[in-house]
């Protein structure tokens, strides 16, 4: 994978969830501590800043170096689960990666966010984005890139109704119910952020 499009690839994913931290603040105040979209914010803006020394870098080190980052940038539970699904990501992908081995390592790296989060999907968490897309990427077929699209966004869509069992969510019992799950929604913007690059590249 060449330069550019790992710098397009890291600005796009900064970018759109800078622009949307407002929105994720939003989220997190009706079920959280209010806290996500500020914690995204600074450590894609961190990550951001470093988009040319992260992008020199072979693939799997460069999602590294970013899985990092965002441990040591990003507060809460988020910065933790994130870093280990990038950190996870690097160890199995190769580079340049292929299609077939990018979906292989989201699957492991999914598998280490559940044990990071001790959390299985259906508790309302970033999992119940993450598992549904990779399982759409794993059946192939036609118009991939739109699939994927529209499963996040259903995704993200089917926490609203769930009961949180996991994360500080969790707290509320039956008043998470109604609320879309921050990291469920700042998942599928990453998502969106990826295939909005790969798809035009």
């Amino acid at each position: 994978m060449n330069v550019i499009i790992k710098q397009q690839l890291i600005e796009s994913v900064a970018k759109k969830l800078i622009e949307h931290a407002d929105e994720l603040t939003a989220l997190d105040q009706a079920v959280g501590d209010g806290d996500h979209g500020l914690n995204m914010k600074r450590g894609f803006e961190a990550i951001l800043a470093d988009c040319e020394t992260h992008a020199a870098k072979p693939f799997p080190d460069m999602l590294k170096g970013i899985g990092t980052q965002l441990v040591m940038k990003v507060g809460g539970a988020s910065g933790p689960l994130y870093g280990t699904l990038f950190m996870a990501f690097a160890k199995e992908v190769t580079d340049p990666p292929t299609l077939d081995g990018a979906c292989k390592a989201l699957g492991a790296a999914i598998e280490a966010v559940k044990a990071r989060g001790k959390s299985e999907p259906g508790q309302k968490t970033m999992l119940d984005v993450l598992v549904p897309v990779h399982a759409e990427w794993s059946s192939g077929g036609a118009d991939l890139g739109k699939r994927l699209l529209d499963k996040a966004k259903s995704a993200s869509e089917s926490t609203i109704p769930m009961k949180a069992i996991r994360g500080r969510a969790s707290f509320l019992g039956d008043r998470s119910i109604g609320h879309m799950d921050p990291g469920a929604r700042s998942s599928q913007l990453m998502i969106e952020a990826i295939i909005q690059v790969l798809g035009e590249s």
